[in-house]
Parts: C-alpha cells; sequence; structure tokens
C-alpha cells in the first residue's frame, strides 16, 4: 500500500522548503555561488531554498551535516572540490564523506585566485614568487583551512614554481580570510577567484593571478600562473549539488533539470561571468568521474607534502 504513496509522493517533488547547506561561512566562493542561484533554482523548482552556513573543518562540519539528513531531496549540499581535498587528507578515524551522498550537478568551475593587498608591495605574482624564494616560509598566505582545495591549489602551485616554500595560516572560509587580507594580517591568500574578485575591482586588492589554463573573460588584465611562474600550470575550482545517499534518482533529476534551466537565465549568467565563475552544468555521473579524478590529483600534493588535518 505504501508503494504507490512514495510514486505519488516523489512526483510531487518539492511541497515544501529546500534546505541548501552551504559548509562555509557568509562571504566566501560558494556561499557567493549559491546566493546568485538561490532565486532562480527556487523558481525552476517551486519551492524556496533556505540557504544554512555551517562553517568549520575545512568544509567537513557542514559536509557531515548534509550527510546525515533523510534522503529525501529537502536537503542538499553545495560543495565545491574542497570536498575532494578533505577526503584526500589522512584524518584519524575519519572515513571518507564521499560515498555518503549521490553527485546531481556539476554547476559552475572557476579559477583560484592569488590575491594581495595594495600595502604588501607586491604587484605581480612574479614578485611575489621571488619574495618567497629568496624568504622561505617566511611569506603568510592565508588559506580557507588546512586541507581546504585552495590549500591545496596553493601547494600544487608552489611545487610547479620551483618548489616555493611559504607558510600557510588557515581561516574558517573565504569570507573571514578576505577581511584580514584588507586589513593587511596576512601577505597573500589563495580564494576562489569569485570570492576576491569585488575587493580586487574596488581596490582593496590586488589581483595577483588566476590559475586557469587561459585569462578569464571577465578579467583580461589578471595574468595566469601558467604564463608567469610555472608554464603549463592549471588547476580550476568546481561547485556542484549532492544530495545524501539513498536520495531517489527521479528527485535528483529534478534537481538536475532545475539547476540547468537556473544556469541558463541570462541575468545569473551575466552574474556568473562578471564574478569569474563558467557555467558548466554536468550530470551526476560525469560529476562523480571529475570528483574521484581531483581526490587523486589532491592526494599526489597531500603525499608529497605530508599534509594532515590539524597542521
Amino acid at each position: 500500500m505504501a508503494a504507490p504513496f512514495v510514486a505519488h509522493a516523489r512526483e510531487d517533488y518539492p511541497t515544501r522548503s529546500i534546505r541548501l547547506i552551504v559548509p562555509w561561512p557568509p562571504g566566501g566562493g560558494v556561499d557567493t555561488f549559491g546566493r546568485v542561484i538561490q532565486a532562480g533554482l527556487g523558481a525552476h523548482l517551486g519551492q524556496n531554498i533556505i540557504i544554512e552556513n555551517i562553517g568549520g573543518g575545512s568544509g567537513r562540519i557542514g559536509t557531515q551535516a548534509a550527510s546525515r539528513a533523510a534522503p529525501d531531496g529537502y536537503t542538499l549540499l553545495l560543495a565545491n572540490d574542497t570536498f575532494a581535498a578533505t577526503d584526500a587528507l589522512p584524518i584519524a578515524g575519519a572515513a571518507p564523506l564521499r560515498p555518503a551522498f549521490e553527485p546531481i550537478t556539476l554547476a559552475i568551475s572557476a579559477p583560484q585566485g592569488v590575491f594581495t593587498h595594495p600595502r604588501s608591495g607586491f604587484r605581480t605574482i612574479e614578485e611575489f614568487a621571488a619574495a618567497a624564494r629568496a624568504r622561505p616560509e617566511k611569506l603568510n598566505v592565508g588559506v580557507p583551512g588546512i586541507g581546504s582545495s585552495q590549500h591545496l591549489t596553493s601547494e600544487l602551485l608552489l611545487r610547479a614554481a620551483g618548489n616555493l616554500r611559504v607558510t600557510h595560516v588557515p581561516y574558517r572560509g573565504g569570507g573571514p580570510l578576505l577581511l584580514d587580507l584588507v586589513a593587511g594580517n596576512v601577505d597573500a591568500a589563495t580564494v576562489t577567484f569569485a570570492a576576491g574578485a569585488q575587493q580586487a575591482n574596488a581596490g582593496q586588492l590586488v589581483a595577483l593571478a588566476v590559475t586557469s589554463a587561459g585569462r578569464h573573460a571577465s578579467f583580461p588584465n589578471v595574468l595566469t600562473i601558467a604564463e608567469t611562474i610555472a608554464p603549463g600550470f592549471a588547476q580550476a575550482t568546481w561547485m556542484g549539488f549532492l544530495a545524501p545517499k539513498g536520495t531517489p534518482e527521479e528527485i535528483r533529476n529534478r534537481v538536475h533539470a532545475a539547476t540547468l534551466l537556473a544556469l541558463k537565465d541570462s541575468s545569473v549568467v551575466a552574474r556568473l561571468r562578471d564574478l569569474g565563475f563558467d557555467p558548466a552544468g554536468l550530470d551526476g555521473p560525469a560529476f562523480g568521474r571529475l570528483f574521484d579524478e581531483t581526490v587523486r590529483t589532491f592526494a599526489d600534493i597531500v603525499t608529497e607534502r605530508q599534509i594532515a588535518a590539524g597542521d
């Protein structure tokens, strides 16, 4: 008797507001994307999307909270590649979280960025690299958590630039980090490019480089790592929607379809381009393959640099 009811409930999904967990504090790149797509996604699903920021643990605390939610489509996770980074990072007694989720949509990709504050004296990434080479481990570079994708991307680019050494300073998210960088409390920061772009445009920060293979169309004057200190280097960040394991396929498909429609809205596209985000729209299986590839890439640098949670 229950089967017809379950089928009917899935056909009607959603019938109430949907909680979207952002596992970072407000103000960072993931939160920024969530706010941009929030209204459009809700409109195409026919319900409100309520963002809940749960920061801490390089995104792990909010991710764990999402993994414990009922697999009914009413709790979704907006994750970035830091999720893959934390699964690549050895944490005593902690199991990988990837098996606890069903990938729905890879929504966007974007470069990471290296930013500094105007009083640092650095105007180019070459000047920053020269200072790091001359003073190993003396430059303080903020990252949104040890083991975050930004931290591991920073380690990858430092290796590619000749095994440069800096001191990474962890924060609870991109928002708090950027506030400290604007204040001049750290020398530089590696964050999702979108997170620092607004402050750079306002003159509060200096964008030294992007990690994409080519310059971004919205920021053509910002050089790439590849054309400056590390030829051939490219590392993109990504963000996407996941659901707790066991969420029915028809519900995941409904969210995927709504996401694609939201990403085609002209106002959303324009806003994403301004922020340096590129709409992607990969489906769940493709998203899953990218996730696993990212884990392998990050696991390699974690092993080489002997990075562990709590470093």
